[in-house]
């Protein structure tokens, strides 16, 4: 196995975990904006995951309405985490 396969795979994981993360935290705003059961056992899931994904950033904004914290706070979190990961997804496939 060449360096190179090594240095594009790692990229490729690197941008599908970042993707993942934040399919997550899209998948919670969406839920929380449609009103989900939250005594569903997949939606207690996604919001425990989205929470710890987002704590960094829940409640950094302080609007008046829930849902515009929801989105502000958890939207930041998966936009920063698509980011961060494909950025450093494509300098991995650029420095192999």
């Amino acid at each position: 196995m060449s360096p190179r396969y090594r240095t594009d795979q790692a990229g490729r994981v690197i941008a599908i975990v970042a993707d993942i993360m934040a399919l997550i935290l899209g998948l919670w705003i969406l839920m929380y904006l449609f009103d989900a059961n939250r005594a569903n056992d997949f939606v207690q899931f996604i919001q425990d995951a989205a929470r710890w994904l987002a704590g960094w950033s829940h409640d950094l904004f302080t609007f008046d309405e829930a849902w515009a914290r929801v989105v502000a706070g958890y939207g930041l979190a998966a936009v920063v985490y698509l980011f961060i990961g494909h950025a450093v997804a494509n300098r991995m496939y650029r420095h192999h």
